[in-house]
């Protein structure tokens, strides 16, 4: 029998916690930690279900480049998280993925407070005049996991 994947991980935690007072801020937390890398760019998930899921990006000067605008490998970070979640978030138990493919496109400079929204169409990030600063196509690999291979409780 295949093991939880660690997508499964991070969506059953979504699950029990974002309908409660302080859960999705917890959630968050967890999920900064849990994926580390992606954490790196504080994102904050607000919606998560099959399919879609929604996210924030507040402007930090942490992840800001020389013109003064949010850095482009924040902005894929940013797609790519919010698109796997969507993604992932459909599959049955025992299948995970990883990206093989990312391609970007930048409209404008990203500054303030940033929106994606993935509908398991081409995730487009926003600005908070509702102007689309980037839109990012996605390629994932999709597999069953294998038995050595397993998300384990601790």
């Amino acid at each position: 029998m295949a093991g939880k994947t660690a997508t499964r991980a991070i969506l059953d935690s979504w699950n029990r916690l974002h309908g409660w007072p302080g859960g999705r801020w917890l959630f968050n937390r967890f999920l900064r930690r849990y994926n580390a890398y992606s954490g790196s760019i504080d994102a904050t998930i607000t919606h998560i279900e099959p399919g879609f899921a929604v996210g924030e990006l507040s402007d930090r000067r942490m992840i800001r480049n020389h013109l003064g605008s949010i850095h482009a490998i924040a902005l894929t970070n940013f797609g790519e998280l919010v698109s796997g979640l969507a993604l992932l978030s459909c599959l049955p138990d025992g299948v995970r993925g990883i990206p093989t493919d990312i391609h970007i496109q930048f409209f404008k400079k990203a500054r303030g407070k940033l929106v994606t929204e993935c509908r398991m169409t081409r995730p487009e990030i926003s600005d908070s005049d509702g102007d689309v600063v980037a839109s990012i196509r996605v390629v994932w690999r999709l597999g069953r996991i294998q038995d050595g291979n397993t998300v384990h409780k601790k």
